[in-house]
């Protein structure tokens, strides 16, 4: 089939909400796999798990990899821009010919498996399709990040190299509980005997259930907030440059992004790296180097005008209150102005209420997604004048941006966040009609 076609295909596939919640996902997952000949298992892969991070981590991951001359498969989910960035290697996505392709051959694959498991969600056809493009063109290693949780999410068919979970944090409490330790329980679902298990986690409730989790699954457990130091230096004026300090080593990094979360990023990265059988382990220059490199659109994306403008997903609490403590560090006396949308599925109060003390003002809108209902701004509107600031609701996600930007005062810096749908679109306008008559 076309690209047009395939995608048509994977959009009639959307029902994920319902998907979740099915107990036997995991069959469905394996035999779908089955069918296409377990792709999956035809090279080693990293398996990145977490609330927060986890995609910025495999982007990082996936780059020392790149810089070590490995070809490495990249799998993260959502896509920004285009689909065929779900998969990706050596940083390219996947060519829209081979996308059809390939679509064409997981419907027959899935139409076989579709009566006693019922059909591959596009969460599910996606995963298997950049398992089956990696096995194709030969990589030699391939970083797999996590959907939803970790024990029925698709990726857990995968047995990994080494396992990554990030950190945990409440998200997505209507499918993997309302408690951290319940969703550390989720993820911890990742482990697997004899598998290193690299994490972040701080919160002890929730480090405490993944340290048993690996204990009782056999799987070395990797704590980087006990055994590696972050060592800050003079940094680029839009970048960072610090040090990471491990047992194994100390690395020289220069981030070409922002935000002090993703220097955490970077440590559990690094060590995650550290835990690679020899040959696949890249040396410190190609960890240095590869991390140089990396391009994360939509995290913390600063670009330099008049106003200055940043686009980030923070479409839950932790990932908003890592942005706000980020803008505020790196920013400090400025203010911002937030052009926000919010799905209707989450946590809105606790996702606008640690950006209410470094705002001057809240523009929310609104998006349009297939399988996504947002957020009504007049309700977002509500919800922050209930918090103390002052903030308005304009439907048109342009018209919104555009008001936001004509309003902006002195050196403010206009913040686009909140769902992945909202930063995409208007990542996307600012590059075709503000950015390019700036090159």
């Amino acid at each position: 089939m076309t690209f047009e076609a395939a995608q048509s295909y994977l959009l009639g596939l959307i029902n994920e909400n319902a998907s979740r919640r099915m107990p036997n996902r995991l069959d469905r997952i394996t035999a779908f796999l089955a069918v296409l000949g377990n792709p999956q298992n035809e090279y080693p892969t990293v398996h990145v798990a977490g609330t927060s991070g986890k995609g910025s981590t495999s982007t990082m991951i996936a780059a020392a990899l790149e810089a070590s001359g490995r070809r490495t498969g990249l799998h993260t989910k959502p896509h920004l821009s285009n689909v065929t960035e779900r998969a990706r290697i050596d940083g390219v996505p996947i060519p829209p010919d081979v996308f059809g392709e390939l679509a064409s051959e997981l419907e027959a694959a899935a139409q076989r498996v579709a009566f006693e498991h019922g059909r591959p969600t596009y969460y599910e056809t996606l995963l298997a399709l950049a398992f089956l493009w990696f096995a194709r063109s030969g990589v030699e290693i391939a970083v797999i990040e996590a959907g939803i949780g970790g024990r029925l999410d698709g990726t857990n068919v995968l047995h990994p190299a080494v396992a990554v979970i990030t950190n945990v944090a409440l998200d997505h409490t209507e499918i993997l509980g309302d408690t951290v330790e319940a969703i550390a329980l989720d993820k911890a679902g990742i482990a697997k005997a004899g598998i290193p298990l690299v994490s972040f986690v701080r919160d002890p409730g929730a480090r405490a259930v993944i340290e048993r989790a690996c204990a009782e699954a056999g799987a070395p457990f990797v704590a980087v907030a006990d055994d590696t130091t972050i060592e800050a230096r003079s940094g680029e004026r839009y970048g960072q440059s610090f040090d990471v300090v491990t047992p194994d080593g100390r690395y020289a990094i220069s981030l070409p992004v922002l935000g002090d979360f993703q220097r955490d990023n970077a440590a559990t990265a690094i060590r995650a790296l550290e835990q690679l059988p020899g040959g696949l382990r890249p040396s410190r220059a190609a960890i240095e180097t590869g991390l140089s490199r990396i391009v994360i659109p939509g995290r913390m994306e600063f670009f330099p005008s008049h106003p200055g403008v940043i686009f980030d997903i923070a479409h839950n609490p932790d990932k908003a209150e890592h942005l706000a403590r980020a803008l505020a560090e790196t920013f400090p006396e400025r203010r911002f102005t937030f052009v926000m949308a919010i799905g209707e599925t989450k946590d809105a109060v606790h996702v606008i209420e640690p950006f209410v003390p470094i705002a001057a003002s809240f523009v929310f809108t609104t998006f349009e997604a297939a399988g996504r209902t947002p957020s009504r701004p007049q309700r977002l509107a509500s919800i922050v004048d209930g918090l103390g600031a002052w903030g308005r609701a304009i439907s048109d996600p342009v018209e919104a941006f555009s008001i936001a930007r004509r309003n902006a005062e002195g050196d403010s810096i206009i913040v686009v966040t909140g769902s992945t749908f909202v930063v995409a679109e208007l990542r996307a306008w600012w590059i075709a009609n503000v950015q390019s008559t700036n090159v």
